[in-house]
């Protein structure tokens, strides 16, 4: 059990003091009783998950399937006689590694952070004396006392209480605080919003509800991200290939009369050539870009790869409460049998636009009086400039709409102060409050507030009041009677029956949690990109549907499934539920988990929602986790993928614009590496097609440093491209990232072309120096030269290719340069870098070739526009046959 509100919990486990027992008669365990069946039970802690270690963690990023490809390339290279192809390689998989474990250094702390849910202290009775201890040392048996403000330590059985009023919205999404009777359960990490009562302990630690929820979470695997399902793909298709023409190329050295050894080891330098190894890396940081981009606009990714995950999303689970909409319950309409009043303001702050209807305001004035007296909660000002509740929230919504009317409080209990008070009951469900009668002693007043259904019975025939209630419940909003009648002062120690009769019906009040800003807006953009969308709530299925209708979530004909009526069978609950606009409400944890592994076997990638303890398995098993960041519990935060930092549905919307903008970049830099790849595997070819007697015009150090040395700065840069549509990105869902339009378009287009001015130059080159057709191929100075002629070709060509891979449906002209500075950047780069591997005598001896002729760089030049004009006619030749892409 809790501290009480503004009480310094004490370190101490003992007892720290003792006061009189509240008026209840229960004495409680004894101290030596307590402290045996704490020997004999343990402490009341949920037990913390065994999580992997840093230096698993760290392990885990080299020894996954893309990992494991460049480790056997690298191992190649040695066998090779490359070891300083196959040194990179390694320094490139160590520092990816490196890398993505610093990024993903948040371990997955959801069971550990539901501990944090257990206050420190809790007061007990024991020996007949209320004393307060920590909350570790509660046994069953435990009688514990419990007032407004506490939060529940243990499983409990509410004893006996006047009125208790429990926030159970953590656990079960239920908005609406429920109301307890003696014999009712408590279940530990719950809030007391009103009354207090005496439990006794039914569960600690391992044995409670919450430990249940642990467990669930972490029994619950997450499932792999689509992109690290795609990766493994392109990794096959990428090993099949560079496996395959190093096969070819061992059987051709055969052929034209190589040795066997010097055969093999030739192939194997052409099979690590065709691996991509600033791809690992080029994925990492394009997805840390998209991460930072996120964080930005107040989404904060706990996970690398879910980046990507959000962009391949079509279906999204969305709590209501805190999620779809404030949490700040405010009335937003009074009926009066004067006339009718609107209110219309933001939060809980005091400002707000009321429309009193003509005639109406006295009796608008009164009602709020009227409800304001009958009630005990409200809000305050908070340290970060918002507000608090304090009490039950109906309570706090009727403080806010007599703060904005001016309703002085403080002045009306000093002229009527309350006589006698008769709280909240769950049986009669209406309050009733005595007030005195400044003016005449010889009278009081009677104000009451409750259930319609609870109040509108006690007083005379209202006109108009029950079509009134009618409209304001069909809405979905939730209505409070409020009603008074002066009594004599003699009445006052009536029994409440007899006080509570003869009622006038003083007002209908509607209140409503109103929509987050954005959120209609949000909802509409995630359809109109393919995503299908849901709301799985713990209201009341009325409440639910009207709130739904409200939001432009649901439509007329969309079902709405009560939490109870869920079929067992999961293939037939993902049918059901498999429906744009469904709403299911009244919901249990179990059932959040169920529908997100229905709708995974349905092939959706699913994003679920939720900011409540019950939500953390769902967003565990979810594809995406997303948690409200500030109204979420640390239990949701932590089981989650996504944080949104402002608890702004809208700010999904953006992640995923953001999410499908990433796809689309790592499919930019594939098509850039594989266009490099066709160009660089050309030479090899054509001299193993000629039988050897065309000599090659690249060789093996040479294609590492096209592949690390120039491409790398500018497919990261790539990864950084906006997107330059405007809207959402179509889903690609379905489309793989190594598919036919990026095999025409960097193997059958793009690399042929960049392939065929780098063969150009490197024969121009040659006849340049004097070769002629027919010749015997020179050697020393002139093939030196024309080789640095091909290499030149291939970097420039892909400096044309960069700017070509901005878009799939633009000209590169037509793509703003400004709009990606990182590209600007990394092409002055490369420049640097063609200038060093050309021109300074170490680097170019090492690379076997030197700097171009005037004649061999003229060619090599034409690569750019070649690159960038073939690009160009592609594009305008599909662009009515292409699906819509970033």
């Amino acid at each position: 059990m809790p501290c009480r509100t503004g009480a310094s919990p004490r370190d101490d486990p003992d007892v720290s003091s003792g006061t009189a027992p509240r008026a209840f008669p229960h004495l409680g365990l004894s101290a030596t009783e307590a402290a045996a069946r704490l020997a004999r039970d343990g402490p009341n802690r949920i037990p913390s998950p065994a999580g992997r270690s840093h230096l698993r963690r760290l392990a885990a990023q080299f020894v996954h399937f893309f990992a494991l490809l460049l480790w056997a390339a690298a191992a190649l290279a040695f066998v090779a006689d490359l070891p300083q192809l196959g040194i990179a390689i390694a320094v490139v998989v160590i520092i990816n590694g490196l890398f993505a474990h610093i990024q993903e250094t948040r371990a997955e702390r959801a069971a550990q952070a539901l501990q944090d849910l257990l206050p420190r202290r809790a007061t007990v009775r024991r020996d007949g004396h209320d004393i307060e201890i920590d909350a570790a040392a509660l046994v069953l048996g435990d009688l514990v006392v419990l007032g407004e403000g506490d939060r529940v330590s243990a499983d409990l059985l509410l004893l006996e209480s006047p009125a208790l009023a429990l926030d159970t919205s953590m656990l079960t999404g239920e908005s609406v605080p429920t109301v307890l009777s003696p014999g009712a359960a408590i279940p530990a990490g719950t809030f007391v919003v009103e009354g207090e009562g005496i439990a006794e302990v039914q569960a600690t630690g391992s044995g409670t509800r919450l430990a249940e929820l642990a467990r669930l979470t972490q029994d619950t695997p997450r499932p792999r991200t689509p992109l690290a399902l795609e990766l493994d793909r392109v990794v096959r298709v990428v090993a099949a290939i560079a496996i395959g023409v190093g096969a070819i190329f061992f059987g051709l050295t055969l052929l034209i009369g190589t040795s066997a050894s010097d055969g093999f080891l030739f192939a194997i330098g052409v099979t690590v050539a065709l691996v991509p190894e600033g791809l690992l890396p080029t994925v990492t940081l394009s997805l840390a870009i998209g991460a930072q981009r996120m964080a930005r606009r107040n989404a904060l990714v706990r996970r690398l790869e879910s980046v990507e995950t959000l962009g391949s999303t079509t279906f999204i689970c969305t709590d209501k409460t805190g999620t779809l909409t404030r949490n700040e319950l405010n009335a937003v309409e009074v009926w009066t049998p004067s006339g009718r009043a609107t209110i219309d303001g933001p939060g809980y702050g005091p400002v707000a636009t009321i429309d009193v209807e003509p005639g109406a305001t006295d009796a608008f004035a009164r009602a709020v009086r009227v409800a304001r007296r009958c009630s005990d909660g409200e809000v305050r000002p908070d340290a970060a400039g918002g507000w608090t509740v304090h009490g039950d929230p109906l309570d706090a919504a009727i403080d806010v709409l007599a703060r904005r009317t001016g309703f002085d409080r403080t002045t009306d209990e000093a002229a009527t102060p309350r006589r006698a008070v008769h709280p909240f009951d769950p049986h009669r469900r209406r309050m009733s409050a005595v007030l005195a009668d400044g003016r005449d002693p010889a009278h009081a007043e009677l104000v009451v507030k409750g259930a319609p259904e609870a109040v509108l019975d006690l007083c005379a025939p209202s006109p108009g009041a029950d079509g009134a209630l009618t409209a304001m419940t069909t809405a979905g909003r939730r209505v409070l009677a409020i009603a008074r009648r002066t009594i004599a002062s003699t009445e006052v120690d009536a029994t409440i029956d007899d006080l509570e009769r003869h009622l006038e019906l003083v007002a209908l009040v509607a209140f409503e949690d109103p929509p987050r800003d954005g959120t209609l807006d949000a909802i509409a953009r995630c359809r109109a990109a393919g995503i299908r969308i849901a709301m799985i709530t713990g209201d009341h299925p009325s409440t639910a549907r009207a709130i739904a209708m409200r939001l432009g979530l649901r439509r007329e004909d969309d079902p709405v499934v009560d939490g109870g009526a869920l079929p067992a069978d999961d293939a037939v609950l993902g049918a059901l539920v498999d429906h744009d606009g469904v709403v299911i409400s009244r919901v249990a944890p179990e059932d959040k988990l169920r529908i997100a592994v229905a709708l995974q076997h349905r092939g959706h990638v699913v994003a679920m929602t939720g900011d409540g303890v019950n939500d953390g398995p769902a967003l565990h098993a979810a594809d995406i986790g997303v948690a409200m960041g500030r109204s979420g519990t640390d239990v949701a935060r932590e089981a989650a993928d996504l944080v949104l930092l402002d608890d702004e549905f809208a700010t999904i919307v953006h992640a995923v614009d953001q999410g499908r903008a990433t796809y689309a970049n790592v499919r930019r830099f594939l098509t850039y590496h594989l266009t490099d790849n066709v160009a660089e595997l050309a030479p090899f070819a054509l001299w193993a097609l000629s039988g050897g007697r065309f000599p090659l015009a690249l060789g093996v150090l040479q294609v590492l440093c096209l592949d690390i040395g120039t491409d790398l700065l500018p497919a990261l840069a790539l990864g950084a491209e906006p997107n330059h549509r405007d809207g959402l990105p179509a889903p690609h869902t379905g489309h793989h990232l190594f598919d036919g339009s990026v095999m025409r378009r960097a193997l059958g287009l793009l690399g042929p072309v960049e392939a065929a001015v780098e063969i150009a130059a490197f024969l121009v080159s040659l006849v340049a120096s004097g070769w002629r057709p027919g010749d015997t191929f020179p050697t020393g100075p002139a093939l030196l030269t024309a080789s640095g002629a091909a290499f030149t070709a291939v970097v420039l060509g892909q400096f044309a290719n960069a700017f070509a891979c901005r878009s799939t449906v633009l000209p590169a002209w037509r793509v703003p340069l400004g709009t990606n500075r990182l590209l600007l950047g990394a092409l002055a780069v490369e420049v640097v870098l063609l200038g060093a591997f050309l021109y300074v005598p170490p680097v170019a001896d090492l690379l076997d070739h030197r700097a171009p002729s005037v004649a061999g760089f003229a060619v090599a030049f034409l690569a750019m526009p070649a690159v960038i004009l073939a690009d160009a006619a592609q594009k305008r030749i599909g662009r009515h046959h292409r699906p819509r892409r970033a």
